[in-house]
């Protein structure tokens, strides 16, 4: 019986051993992503520039891992930061709590915070992991440990995607 087993493992070990492989050369090639993949925050902008975020503190609420503060703010109707009433002051999510389980996303009315496709947040400094409005903002490209290392290093920071931002449902939808 120990014989039939021996060659039955020999046999899978043969048929693999010559079969193409399936590990991708990562960095030097691009990571296939699957479309529903949650990544790094994002938050979006309408077209006019305005953040989507009101301050309204829902994406906080949702957060199974309490990993999201929001502290929101009256918007200045003379030079406003967003299209409603509020604004989000300080919006920081803490990249090391957090579960990428996309209930924020679900939960924000506007559709100001999204999940993106960026996967590389690794970092050696806790406090590079809480991620700042600044730091989530839909202008700012890669990580801060990724934009640290751009800076340093004098090349320009290039990821092997391109990131939709847009929840296609709310595309257009004014709130205020």
């Amino acid at each position: 019986m120990s014989v039939y087993a021996l060659a039955k493992a020999m046999g899978i070990t043969l048929k693999h051993l010559f079969s193409k492989p399936v590990t991708i050369p990562y960095p030097s090639a691009p990571v296939p992503i699957k479309p529903r993949f949650h990544g790094r925050h994002v938050l979006t902008r309408h077209p006019d520039g305005l953040e989507k975020c009101i301050g309204c503190s829902l994406c906080a609420a949702a957060c199974p891992a309490y990993a999201i503060y929001v502290e929101p703010a009256e918007n200045d109707p003379q030079s406003p930061v967003s299209a409603g009433e509020r604004y989000a002051k300080v919006y920081e999510i803490n990249m090391l709590r957090c579960i990428f389980c996309g209930l924020c996303e679900e939960a924000c009315p506007t559709g100001a915070i999204v999940l993106g496709n960026e996967f590389e947040l690794a970092d050696y400094v806790y406090a590079d992991l809480v991620y700042g409005k600044e730091d989530l903002l839909v202008d700012t490209v890669g990580s801060k440990a990724q934009r640290r290392e751009a800076e340093k290093s004098g090349k320009p920071l290039k990821l092997g995607f391109e990131v939709p931002y847009v929840r296609p449902e709310l595309e257009g939808v004014k709130y205020e």
